[in-house]
């Protein structure tokens, strides 16, 4: 009796899953705990083991099918070495067609054709045998007979010259219109992950749903680099991890946010949540999308402490093994476009969250230093930052105000130490 792999609980509320890339082909072996399928969710994606030594006799969901939590999605044959015959054991050997019987391709027989596949098979005049599948499963996919006709050199036969009459000059021959390749333009169709989905369906919630407004501020990054400059050695030594930006950043959105909690806080119905804790959301670029780990309680956290979190953060979001329970919650997000070479943007709040804070690419540029009356002009590194804000429940005053009270704190990061 083959072991049914299910589809397992993958998070609170997560009911569906789509299936990805599977990482064992039908009828190869598996180890027990070796990866065989990746699940994506509307949240995060994750690989799902075999239960047990066998081989992979049967897969029964594709690449882009749903399934459900506790749906079967493939038979794993428990100690099996290659593909399975019918009565359950290792197939010995093929056995030969019977003489009445035609022959046919081996290719061809395995092949499972996909319907897009059948359909440029047969406007192509091609057969399956002629194509290589590279589809799970043996399947023939779409992409598949589009690289072979791509592939294969085109030649027309010339048609026979008509034989020309004595004395009689050739009768010109009109040149071929003109028309466009159908290769030259080309579509691609590719189905949005369940992550690409939530993504879009959040974001266009956040633009209907809130009265979004972005108020700009500009940062002098000098004091910062300095900073970074004189003790990013010992820092490195010490924690074994670079001072970045971004652990300024959290640091200075806390304090700002201490002073104005509307920022922190979110609306529920008809009320106001606020809340005295600062779980700080940290937009994250993954393999698969945007994604917004949380540091948790930063407020208690250093600044190695806020480095070393972001950094495990980004290579797991590389990885896709971000679980559901890292992007959980949050009650302030920190993006940085500056890192993509970014000049100015408005970022877009994530739900429910009140506040969000963009930071961009440094740029170093002339700007008047000195008190009134008294400026010099200096080359200075310049950042502009951005806060997009739900005006349901921030006051613009309390928005500017925060954005400025950042940019002191980043100007002259003392502050951070003497509370002020």
């Amino acid at each position: 009796m083959p072991t049914e792999l299910k589809v397992p609980e993958v998070g609170e509320s997560v009911t569906e899953v789509e299936i990805g890339r599977w990482l064992v082909k039908e009828g190869e072996p598996v180890a027990a705990d070796q990866p065989v399928v990746e699940l994506e969710t509307d949240k995060v994606n994750q690989e799902l083991p075999a239960p047990v030594n066998g081989a992979l006799v049967k897969i029964l969901l594709s690449e882009g099918d749903t399934a459900r939590v506790g749906d079967v999605i493939a038979h794993i044959e428990e100690g099996a070495a290659g593909k399975p015959s019918s009565n359950g054991t290792a197939a010995a050997a093929t056995p030969a067609p019977a003489a009445n019987d035609q022959a046919k391709p081996e290719a061809a027989e395995d092949t499972r054709i996909m319907p897009a596949a059948q359909l440029l098979l047969d406007e192509h005049g091609l057969s399956a045998s002629e194509v290589n599948a590279t589809g799970p499963g043996g399947r023939l996919l779409k992409e598949d007979v589009l690289a072979h006709i791509h592939a294969k050199p085109t030649t027309a036969k010339a048609a026979p010259e008509p034989l020309e009459e004595a004395n009689q000059p050739p009768t010109p021959t009109p040149a071929p219109a003109q028309t466009p390749s159908a290769t030259d333009r080309d579509e691609e169709v590719v189905r949005m992950t369940p992550l690409r989905r939530t993504i879009a369906k959040s974001l266009v919630s956040a633009q209907q749903t809130a009265a979004l407004l972005t108020t700009f501020n500009e940062v002098d990054m000098t004091a910062v680099m300095a900073l970074r400059k004189q003790y990013q050695e010992g820092f490195v030594k010490k924690h074994g991890i670079k001072l970045g930006f971004m652990s300024f950043f959290v640091k200075a959105s806390i304090e700002a946010l201490k002073e104005f909690p509307a920022v922190n806080a979110e609306i529920r119905g008809d009320e106001i949540v606020y809340k005295n804790y600062y779980d700080i959301g940290i937009a994250i670029g993954g393999g698969k999308g945007l994604v917004v780990p949380v540091l948790r309680s930063a407020e208690r956290l250093g600044f190695a402490d806020v480095e070393k979190a972001i950094g495990a953060y980004a290579v797991k979001a590389k990885e896709n093994k971000l679980a559901i329970s890292d992007m959980t919650g949050g009650t302030f997000t920190i993006t940085n476009g500056g890192v993509y070479g970014s000049l100015l943007s408005t970022p877009i709040v994530n739900p429910p969250q009140s506040g969000v804070l963009g930071m961009h690419g440094i740029v170093r540029r002339p700007i008047a230093v000195g008190e009134p009356g008294k400026e010099t002009v200096q080359v200075r590194p310049m950042m502009y930052i951005a806060l997009t804000y739900d005006h349901r429940i921030v006051d613009g005053r309390e928005a500017v105000t925060f954005l400025r009270r950042v940019k002191e704190i980043i100007e002259d990061p003392t502050r951070l130490l003497i509370e002020a």
